[in-house]
């Protein structure tokens, strides 16, 4: 079995970073990056940044050329082996000859799932598999989500006081956090497929929850739970004008006032996915999205759909922004959950991260039974 060296490291990290150029655009294929290197020198680089555009090991053998023969391939994610919008990955980089090619991860896609690899190494070359692999799955949670267990990979934003609190209890919480902090999130927003939001939070903050970043190409699927077709034909999620780019999907249980066809009229797409207790069947959702090619998905919902998402073990990831405030215990919490009697129920976390975003407290952690 062949050894990665330092300067396989070094290179694959170059790799990397070209992968993250397209954090914000790939949906819903993955982001892989792509060197090529002989004599300690890159001969070709790129990236995949958009779905059906050149994928990254072509855009890097063509910068390569003719000097790509008896090169190292680095690459971050095992190249593709099947007809999709473009044409198989692994037959080009086989043509060039390479002298070796280094993958750090297995594509999770069926259809790929080794076949890349095995097609490299019957015409004798060789491959190693693995070089910085967790890094490469950083990158691609959600692709890899979607691919093995039929779900985007959901992260939930809560913004709250230190005491956990996220809105007085007449509903309102504009602003908890300072402007640093969702500035912030509007990076979590341009990363993911996909934003979803509960009724209650639209109903008390009237949110349009659009990406207002500079510079943004590219709008995710604004998606309202919504048992009930509560939601307002004149709020910010059905403003004619963000329509055009970012279309609204309302999920719902029942249509006891007949609104379906007002809301459809206002422009949003409704599905109907009944669960128990007349609520929204939230795992049929999730399944759903991931029907549709959604990788990730953004929560950023009150303590009512937040606890009924953590409830059900729905929740990847959590990101919470702690502001250096006091709002009591009467003020909402985090999560409505039934009441837990004993401390085997609770939900355990891995902290992953925790850093200052301006006069906030940035920490990210994971459940420990959906750590991988």
């Amino acid at each position: 079995m062949a050894v990665p060296t330092d300067q396989d490291f070094h290179w694959m990290a170059q790799a990397l970073r070209l992968a993250r150029q397209a954090l914000f655009t790939t949906t819903p294929n993955p982001r892989v990056g792509c060197v090529i290197v002989k004599n300690n020198q890159i001969l070709g680089a790129g990236a995949h940044l958009k779905a059906g555009e050149p994928h990254a090991e072509v855009h890097a053998l063509r910068e390569a050329g003719t000097q790509a023969e008896a090169a190292d391939v680095y690459v971050t994610l095992e190249p593709c082996s099947h007809y999709g919008r473009t044409p198989p990955c692994v037959e080009a980089v086989i043509a060039v000859k390479p002298k070796r090619v280094i993958i750090a991860m297995q594509d999770p896609n069926p259809l790929v799932a080794g076949r890349g690899v095995a097609a490299l190494r019957a015409q004798g070359i060789e491959v190693v598999v693995g070089v910085m692999e967790n890094e490469a799955r950083n990158l691609n949670q959600g692709f890899i989500s979607r691919m093995t267990h039929g779900l985007p990979y959901v992260r939930s934003k809560v913004a709250a006081s230190l005491d956990g609190r996220t809105a007085l209890n007449n509903g309102k919480s504009q602003w908890i956090t300072g402007e640093q902090a969702r500035l912030d999130v509007q990076q979590w927003r341009a990363q993911s497929c996909a934003i979803v939001t509960g009724i209650g939070t639209v109903l008390a903050d009237n949110p349009s929850m659009t990406v207002r970043l500079e510079n943004t190409t590219r709008q995710p699927l604004r998606v309202i739970v919504d048992s009930r077709l509560q939601t307002p034909v004149d709020s910010k999620m059905l403003d004619p004008v963000i329509l055009k780019s970012s279309p609204v999907l309302i999920v719902y249980a029942h249509d006891q006032n007949q609104r379906a066809d007002q809301l459809k009229a206002a422009g949003a797409e409704l599905v109907l996915l009944p669960g128990a207790a007349n609520k929204v069947d939230l795992k049929a959702l999730l399944q759903l999205l991931g029907q549709r090619g959604i990788n990730e998905v953004l929560v950023e919902a009150g303590q009512g759909l937040n606890g009924a998402l953590l409830h059900a073990g729905l929740i990847d990831e959590f990101v919470f922004y702690y502001a250096p405030k006091l709002m009591g215990d009467a003020a909402k919490g985090m999560f409505a959950m039934p009441e837990l009697t004993e401390m085997q129920q609770v939900s355990e976390l891995q902290i992953l991260d925790v850093r200052q975003v301006g006069s906030d407290i940035r920490l990210q952690a994971k459940p420990v039974k959906a750590i991988t």
